[in-house]
């Protein structure tokens, strides 16, 4: 399956060499705030699988784990693209919305429930998290080696 996407203007694209190994919708305070939406759908690529052509300008601050997260969007157009947690090493984590076919976009599970406005409908189907659920090593086994 070949991931690529683009912010709104067209100037930072991006291209993933492998399967997401992890994607669901996050509805935690900062990514509402971020996105200005009621949750942020959300899939993971191993950090050295994806190239990213043009310009990101990136956000720090401290994520629900205590640990600094990453945001990466276009200077140009404001699209928020990339997220870059120091919880999840050597993963990327790439907006949904910003594919080029947003069909190829399936989520998990939900994450951070507990925060979701009464107003979001949640996919009934999909396993539920009241917060962040426990990071296991499966999720990076689908991680390439780069050492």
């Amino acid at each position: 399956m070949n991931l690529s996407g683009s912010c709104l203007c067209g100037a930072v694209t991006y291209a993933c060499s492998s399967p997401a190994v992890l994607s669901g919708n996050c509805h935690c305070l900062d990514c509402k705030k971020a996105s200005g939406s009621g949750y942020v759908p959300v899939f993971f690529v191993a950090e050295n699988a994806i190239t990213i052509r043009g310009e990101v300008k990136w956000y720090e601050h401290a994520g629900a784990s205590g640990k600094p997260v990453r945001r990466g969007f276009c200077p140009h157009c404001g699209s928020q693209m990339f997220g870059k947690p120091a919880a999840m090493p050597k993963l990327i984590g790439v907006r949904a919305g910003s594919l080029d076919d947003p069909a190829q976009y399936e989520p998990q599970v939900d994450i951070y429930t507990s925060r979701a406005p009464t107003w979001d409908c949640m996919d009934p189907a999909l396993p539920k998290f009241a917060e962040m659920p426990p990071m296991q090593e499966p999720v990076q086994q689908g991680v390439p080696k780069t050492d």
